[in-house]
């Protein structure tokens, strides 16, 4: 049995060896093999050549967060530079005016009835006694409830407008934010967590100053119900109500575009 086994065991090492003296067969090539690497190829180098032109030198992964905050402050310069244009102009013709109304009597009875009208249209500066509320921010999620959201944590285009209503329905006869004159027809827009007011964007926390009766305004801002709901949100996600009451709060003149683009008239 053992002298079998090694024979059989020889003859499978010879015929391993006489296999290997014999030519290999040739592999046959898929005919669509052949040409899809050329091409595969080509498709590569064109990828690569356009990625470089589209970048010409620079990443194409670039954060542009940096570019977007400079068209920001180019625009804030363009727009400030726009204004004291618009206020040198203002002055030119409040002279020329001035001068006119000198000799001419029509020009300076309209003069007169516009001047009557200044602090009712907000474009005088006022004191007198009023109330103060400051909204604010919360704090870091990781300093809140867990379950908080980013949008519970920052105040909203509606907190700013419950107050501001709040404080006109209260009787308020003339107010600001942000140390900004404020109107009935006043527009006051959140973009993010960022205040937009009459072109300019103001950043939290956001100070609203009323005149008025300071008890008669306390009583209204208690009574409205989004004034409310904040400072629940106030008590659940740590967000900022400061109110309070002085002798003296100070208002400045409204100094911005008079011009209305549409008017209803209430029936």
């Amino acid at each position: 049995m053992e002298y079998t086994s090694g024979a059989t065991s020889w003859q499978k090492v010879l015929r391993r060896a006489a296999a290997g003296l014999l030519p290999r067969r040739p592999r046959q090539r898929r005919p669509g093999w052949s040409i899809g690497v050329p091409l595969i190829a080509a498709a590569a180098g064109l990828l690569f050549t356009t990625s470089a032109t589209t970048a010409d030198g620079t990443a194409l992964r670039e954060d542009r967060r940096p570019q977007l905050n400079q068209l920001i402050e180019d625009r804030r310069e363009q727009v400030a530079a726009s204004e004291r244009r618009a206020a040198t102009l203002r002055g030119e013709v409040e002279q020329r005016t001035n001068t006119l109304a000198g000799s001419d009597t029509p020009i300076k009875s309209q003069q007169n009835r516009a001047q009557g009208s200044l602090q009712a249209a907000g474009f005088t500066a006022l004191a007198g006694p009023g109330v103060t509320v400051e909204l604010n921010d919360a704090p870091q999620l990781d300093q809140t409830q867990s379950d908080a959201s980013n949008d519970d944590l920052v105040v909203h285009q509606s907190d700013v407008q419950a107050v501001v209503n709040a404080l006109w329905a209260g009787g308020a006869e003339a107010m600001s934010i942000m140390n900004v004159r404020v109107l009935t027809t006043s527009a006051v827009r959140c973009v993010g967590n960022t205040l937009l007011l009459h072109g300019r964007v103001y950043s939290p926390p956001f100070k609203i100053v009323a005149i008025g009766d300071p008890a008669a305004l306390q009583q209204a801002l208690a009574s409205s119900e989004g004034v409310r709901l904040f400072k629940d949100a106030v008590d659940d996600y740590q967000l900022g109500y400061k109110e309070t009451t002085s002798s003296t709060v100070r208002v400045p003149a409204f100094e911005d575009s008079t011009a209305l683009r549409s008017a209803t008239v209430p029936k």
